[in-house]
């Protein structure tokens, strides 16, 4: 049975990609605002197929994962006499763990360094919502374990995921503007806008995929208001597939190789990503300081 709903959701999912993209390509070339490129094209399609790949790999190390941990259940929502609370409240768990997840990989340069090829496209279109963090697979199954916890099929949980990437990918788009009233309490592409932008004021906001709402609770929200400047604040300016996966992982090691305290090498590894023992580089929380001292 999840097989055929998983089917049934990529053969829906490709024409609606196809067809978006392919409108958004045309309205970039019509007028001219040179939304895609090449190079950018191509490299969203090697990383996510390095990430679905690496996905199917361990698939079932995931399961077996979330299977073992429902074992251990203390609150269950029978779906066949409650459908509507166990998928709506499924919906609504999911986005909340994966809200947070999101958060760390935001703030701890270790996983910091899986997400950043999320983030170094200077460019911003659909296509980019395909450009994966590559190895996020192999840990984004821990998150959810609450929701086996909770009683929540495993199969459930993963097709729930897949179901919300495709809204998760439609909102990486310049072309929709404002969506009036939807902005209050949905990531729409205004607020994706904002999280991709290289602006210091937008660093690391609107974190959530389907939901803002717990960006708006947690002091993560932040409006569109100034033109976003897509990409890093140190922007990568290389396509070579190696670098383009483990350019973070190599400055770690760079750093690593200092001549500084344990605690220091532990923060280079853990610590938000810019932090700096001698201050040469800046996190974005301390890049924001100094703008507001401005």
């Amino acid at each position: 049975m999840n097989e055929f709903r998983e089917a049934l959701l990529i053969k829906l999912s490709i024409p609606i990609y196809a067809l978006v993209i392919g409108i958004e390509i045309l309205y970039s070339y019509w007028h001219e605002k040179k939304y895609y490129s090449t190079k950018g094209l191509l490299s969203n399609i090697y990383l996510t197929t390095l990430n679905f790949s690496l996905d199917i790999l361990v698939r079932g190390i995931c399961l077996g994962v979330l299977w073992y941990f429902q074992r251990f259940e203390f609150v269950g929502i029978d779906k066949t006499i409650h459908p509507i609370i166990y998928w709506t409240a499924l919906l609504l768990a999911e986005d909340f763990l994966f809200y947070w997840m999101h958060r760390v990989d935001h703030y701890c340069r270790f996983f910091w360094a899986v997400h950043v090829t999320h983030h170094s496209s200077e460019e911003f279109n659909l296509t980019v919502g395909f450009r994966s963090s590559v190895f996020q697979p192999l840990y984004r199954f821990i998150y959810f374990i609450p929701l086996s916890l909770f009683g929540f099929d495993p199969l459930d949980v993963m097709f729930m995921y897949a179901a919300t990437q495709i809204y998760g990918i439609l909102i990486h788009t310049k072309t929709v503007g404002n969506l009036g009233i939807l902005e209050w309490f949905l990531s729409t592409p205004s607020h994706h806008r904002v999280h991709h932008a290289s602006n210091v004021k937008y660093l690391d906001k609107n974190m959530g995929m389907i939901f803002i709402i717990w960006d708006r609770v947690f002091g993560t929200f932040a409006k569109e208001e100034d033109e976003v400047v897509y990409g890093l604040t140190t922007n990568l300016k290389s396509y070579n597939p190696v670098t383009m996966v483990f350019h973070e992982w190599q400055a770690i090691f760079t750093d690593l190789k200092k001549q500084i305290s344990l605690k220091h090498k532990f923060l280079y590894i853990f610590g938000p990503p810019g932090w700096s023992h001698d201050g040469s580089r800046k996190t974005s929380q301390q890049l924001r300081d100094d703008l507001n001292k401005k």
